[in-house]
């Protein structure tokens, strides 16, 4: 399996910082699914992508270490 470098560039941090913020509001609405879903079949698949988006958020915080908390959390674009 090829594995390709990351790309760090200003342009890739910019997309990756929107990516971000669209998958923080990704996580916002499946969590008022889950709390308005009755079924926990439904509730532990809802779970699990709320897991699946949080590993693909750190990972792009690891991606790059030099952006500020803030600066991730900020709801401007």
């Amino acid at each position: 399996m090829d594995v390709k470098d990351e790309d760090k560039s200003e342009e890739s941090m910019k997309n990756h910082i929107s990516y971000y913020k669209s998958l923080t509001k990704v996580i916002l609405d499946i969590q008022k699914e889950v709390n308005s879903e009755t079924d926990s079949t439904v509730k532990n698949y809802l779970d699990e992508r709320i897991e699946a988006v949080e590993k693909d958020r750190k990972r792009i915080r690891e991606m790059f270490p030099e952006i500020r908390e803030d600066e991730w959390n900020d709801n401007t674009n």
